[in-house]
């Protein structure tokens, strides 16, 4: 694809016919090699990529696997209508001088939006509520993916937003960090604005913070923050005397469980486990990175389930609840209910590889847990933070 781009671009500066092809193959060289460095040692950096390296390689890395096919494609249409007209070469060039302009509107948009924080209003019915936690809010982040690609300002926005809500508990539905367990310091010190809500902060592991390796970011985590983590475990909330159960799970990405049947330093999900502490007929709120878990959550008895992992695709079609995740995942986006069962899908808040959000911008969630005659969820338009 490169090769055909090179070959398009010959003669689009007449007074000198290579200098566009030596760009194009400059650009080429500049983010195929940092790829292959990366393929060749496993998927990963030797050292820790600072914010200058994921700015000025990762970053082009991406943009250009992205755009390379999409302007290729345009470029070799704009050569055949340039055939038909005469001027094959022309109509190349004229094709991917267009498909690289409007794919940038396109990616600025994305940009844009993967900082425009946004705030939703959730209410959950839970029919078995005690009257003590009627109008109990929990304030949901999910996938925020720290590195040193995060904006540190947008992350004080979030902070600031999290702030103002004045929840009783906080939650943050996995994903926590990006790649690399190196990470985990800038996700405490993040935590540590949030102050301490009436009723905690607790965290679950996501499929990223196994790759970066779950034990080291546990121990981080328990060590150097007051944050309570949940894998296959449950905490019991008291308020007024009545119980609210809470149980959290690790995710599928870690695999099998934990050798012996012990929780050691294991994120795999065990549905089981996490429910054996809870007392019958107490209602249990579940967080569960990977919705793909609900079902089992579910018919164990949870009333509400808060996931993430899945950002909505990064582009959504909120009036038509479709995302780009959509076609792959069964419960992609938004809100489920099976029986009393209640699933709140979070598009996340950060993002991962690129910044790029349409459709799916990112979210703080308020969820609000009201007692009724029958259960469902209430999902509100999304306001500015």
């Amino acid at each position: 694809m490169w090769s055909t781009l090179a070959a398009i671009a010959w003669g689009a500066v007449p007074a000198a016919p290579a200098i566009a092809p030596l760009v194009v193959l400059a650009v080429a060289l500049y983010v195929t090699v940092p790829l292959y460095m990366f393929m060749r040692r496993g998927f990963g950096w030797r050292r820790y990529p600072t914010a200058a390296f994921r700015l000025y390689v990762v970053r082009p890395v991406l943009y250009s696997q992205l755009l390379l096919p999409v302007v290729t494609t345009v470029a070799l249409l704009g050569l055949l209508i340039g055939a038909i007209l005469g001027a094959p070469r022309a109509g190349g060039q004229i094709g991917a001088v267009v498909a690289l302009i409007v794919s940038g509107v396109i990616l600025f948009a994305g940009w844009r939006g993967s900082r425009s924080l946004v705030v939703r209003d959730i209410d959950a019915v839970v029919p078995a509520l005690p009257d003590a936690f009627d109008g109990f809010r929990i304030v949901q982040v999910s996938d925020l993916h720290l590195g040193p690609q995060t904006s540190r300002r947008f992350l004080e926005d979030v902070t600031n937003t999290i702030r103002r809500l004045d929840a009783d508990l906080v939650t943050v539905t996995g994903d926590l960090i990006d790649d690399r367990a190196e990470d985990t310091s800038l996700f405490v010190a993040w935590l540590d604005g949030l102050g301490t809500p009436r009723h905690g902060t607790y965290l679950i592991p996501g499929n990223h913070d196994v790759y970066a390796g779950w034990p080291a970011v546990r121990t981080a985590l328990e060590r150097d923050s007051s944050a309570h983590v949940l894998v296959n475990e449950s905490r019991l909330l008291t308020r007024g005397g009545a119980i609210l159960a809470l149980i959290g799970l690790g995710d599928p990405a870690a695999g099998g469980r934990s050798p012996k049947g012990g929780q050691g330093d294991s994120a795999a999900p065990d549905v089981a486990r996490a429910f054996r502490a809870v007392p019958a007929g107490v209602p249990v709120v579940a967080f569960a990175h990977n919705p793909a878990l609900w079902p089992s959550v579910a018919e164990r008895g949870a009333a509400l389930t808060l996931s993430g992992h899945t950002h909505w695709g990064q582009f959504a079609l909120p009036r038509l609840g479709w995302s780009l995740a959509s076609p792959f995942l069964e419960h992609a986006m938004g809100a489920y209910q099976a029986g009393e069962a209640l699933l709140y899908v979070h598009p996340g808040t950060g993002f991962w590889g690129i910044p790029f959000r349409l459709g799916a911008l990112p979210e703080v969630a308020v969820v609000t847990l009201r007692r009724g005659p029958s259960a469902g969820l209430t999902v509100g338009a999304s306001r500015a933070a």
